[in-house]
C-alpha cells in the first residue's frame, strides 16, 4: 500500500520555515552589553594587551635562562671511536727501529658523566637579579596596557551612552512636537489660533524629526566604534544595559592621590623596576673583574673493547681572574646613560601624574556642579513649556512662546546630558590617574 506523502511534506516545510524564522529572530536579537562586559571583551580582544602578555612570557624565559647558569650542568657522553694515526706526521719516529708510518685502525669505547658548577661568580648572580627585575618591568607594562584599554573602552561606552541619551531626548521632543502640532490644529479649528500657528508648529515638528534622525544615526555610529574595539563584528546589534547617571565617589586630596598613584600606577612602577634592573646590570659589569670560582668533575669508563672498560675520573676547582677588559668601561657608560634616561623619565612622569590627578579632581568638582545646575535648568525648562502650552491652549497667546519653550527644553536636555557625560568622564580620568584602574574602576563608574 502506498503512503500519501503530501501532508507529511507540508508539515515538514512548515516546521523548517518556523525553525528558520526562530533562528533569524535569535540571530537578530541585540547583545545586551554592560560596561563591565564591554571592558572584559576589550581586554581579551585588544592587540596591545596580547603583545604585552607575550613579552611577559619572553621575559620569564630570559629570567629562567639566567637563573639556570647558577645551577649545575650535567651531561653524559658515550663516544665510540674507530681511528688510525699517522705517527710520522706527528713527529714520532725511532732511528734504527722500523715503525710504520700509520698505525691502526683501533677502537675505543667510553661512557662518561660530567658535571660543571659555578661556585662564585658575581657577574652571573647580578645578571640573574637583573633578569628578574626586567620580568617585573614587563608585568607592569602588561598591567599598564590593560589599564589603558579599560580607560579607552570606558570612554567609548560613555560616548555610546551619551549619544543614546541624546537620541532618546530627541525622540521625546518629537513626541512633544507632535502633540503641540495637533494642539495647534485643534486651536485653529476652534477659531482660537491662526494658520501661522499651525505652520509654526509644523516647522518645529519637522526640525525635531530631523534632529532625531541625526541623533539616532550618531548613536549607531558610536556603537560601531565600540563594537570594533571590543572584538565584536561591526554589524552586531548592541543594547546598552546602562544609562548616563551621576554618582558620588570618594575623592582623595591631590597629595594623597599622588602617593596612591605612585604606588599603584604600573607605568611609574615599570620605570622604578627598570632602574633597579639597570643597577643590577651595573653591578654585574663591575663584577667582571672579580675572581670566579668553579668546580667540575667527571667519571666514566674507557677501554679498547667493551670487556676491557675501566673506570677513570677527574675532579677540579678553577679560579679565574680577568686582567684586562676594555669592553667593561664602554658597557658601564651605556648602562649609566640608560639609568640617567630612566631617572629623567620617572621624574617627568611623576609630574605628569600629579597634573592628571589635579585636573581630574577639578573636572570632577566642576562636573558635579554642572549636573546640579543642569537638573535645575531642565526642570525650569519643562515648567516653561507646560505653562506656554496652557497659555496657548487657553488662547492667551500664540504658539511663539511654545516654540521658544521647546527650544529652551532642547538646550536644557542637551546641557544635562553634557554635564552627566563630563561627570562620568572625570570619574574615569580620576580612576586612571590614581592607579590600580583594573581593581577599582567599578567603584568609580558604578558598573554592574
Amino acid at each position: 500500500m502506498r503512503v500519501r506523502s503530501g501532508p507529511i511534506q507540508f508539515i515538514a516545510i512548515i516546521s523548517f520555515s518556523a525553525a528558520c524564522a526562530i533562528a533569524q529572530t535569535s540571530a537578530a536579537a541585540p547583545l545586551r552589553l554592560t560596561l563591565n562586559d564591554a571592558i572584559q571583551r576589550g581586554l581579551k580582544a585588544n592587540l596591545a594587551v596580547s603583545v604585552a602578555d607575550s613579552r611577559v612570557g619572553e621575559a620569564r624565559g630570559t629570567s629562567t635562562r639566567r637563573e639556570a647558569a647558577l645551577y649545575p650542568r650535567v651531561r653524559i657522553d658515550t663516544p665510540i671511536t674507530i681511528q688510525s694515526r699517522n705517527l710520522k706526521a706527528q713527529g714520532i719516529s725511532l732511528p734504527g727501529f722500523p715503525i710504520p708510518d700509520v698505525v691502526g685502525p683501533f677502537s675505543t669505547y667510553e661512557t662518561r658523566a660530567s658535571v660543571d658548577q659555578s661556585l662564585i661568580d658575581m657577574t652571573l648572580i647580578h645578571a640573574n637579579r637583573a633578569a628578574k627585575q626586567n620580568l617585573e618591568v614587563t608585568k607592569s607594562d602588561y598591567q599598564d596596557a590593560r589599564d589603558q584599554v579599560i580607560r579607552q573602552v570606558a570612554g567609548l561606552y560613555l560616548n555610546a551612552e551619551s549619544a543614546a541619551a541624546l537620541a532618546q531626548a530627541a525622540k521625546a521632543r518629537v513626541d512633544t512636537a507632535q502633540t503641540l502640532y495637533q494642539l495647534a490644529l485643534d486651536q485653529r479649528n476652534a477659531g482660537a489660533a491662526t494658520g501661522i500657528d499651525v505652520l509654526r508648529a509644523q516647522v518645529q515638528l519637522q526640525q525635531e524629526r530631523q534632529s532625531f534622525v541625526q541623533a539616532k544615526n550618531s548613536a549607531e555610529e558610536t556603537k560601531l566604534v565600540l563594537a570594533r574595539n571590543i572584538g565584536l563584528q561591526p554589524g552586531t546589534p548592541i543594547d546598552l544595559a546602562e544609562q548616563l547617571s551621576a554618582m558620588n565617589v570618594a575623592t582623595p586630596t591631590p597629595e594623597g592621590g599622588l602617593e596612591t598613584a605612585l604606588n599603584g600606577r604600573p607605568d611609574y612602577q615599570a620605570l622604578q623596576k627598570q632602574h633597579e634592573a639597570l643597577q643590577e646590570q651595573m653591578r654585574a659589569s663591575k663584577a667582571r673583574f672579580y675572581p670566579r670560582l668553579s668546580a667540575s668533575a667527571n667519571y666514566g669508563g674507557i677501554g679498547r673493547t667493551l670487556s676491557s672498560i675501566t673506570g677513570t675520573g677527574l675532579a677540579q676547582l678553577s679560579l679565574s681572574f680577568t686582567v684586562f677588559d676594555r669592553d667593561r668601561q664602554g658597557e658601564q657608560q651605556e648602562i649609566a646613560a640608560r639609568m640617567d634616561r630612566v631617572e629623567r623619565q620617572a621624574t617627568d612622569l611623576k609630574l605628569g601624574i600629579d597634573q592628571d590627578i589635579r585636573q581630574a579632581l577639578l573636572r570632577l568638582n566642576s562636573a558635579t556642579e554642572e549636573v546640579t545646575v543642569a537638573a535645575a535648568g531642565l526642570d525650569l525648562a519643562q515648567k516653561e513649556l507646560d505653562l506656554a502650552k496652557v497659555r496657548f491652549q487657553n488662547g492667551v497667546t500664540n504658539n511663539v512662546e511654545v516654540v521658544n519653550a521647546q527650544d529652551s527644553l532642547a538646550r536644557a536636555q542637551q546641557n544635562q546630558i553634557v554635564a552627566l557625560t563630563r561627570h562620568a568622564d572625570a570619574r574615569i580620568a580620576l580612576a586612571r590617574a590614581t592607579g590600580n584602574t583594573e581593581s577599582k574602576y567599578e567603584q568609580y563608574l558604578g558598573s554592574h
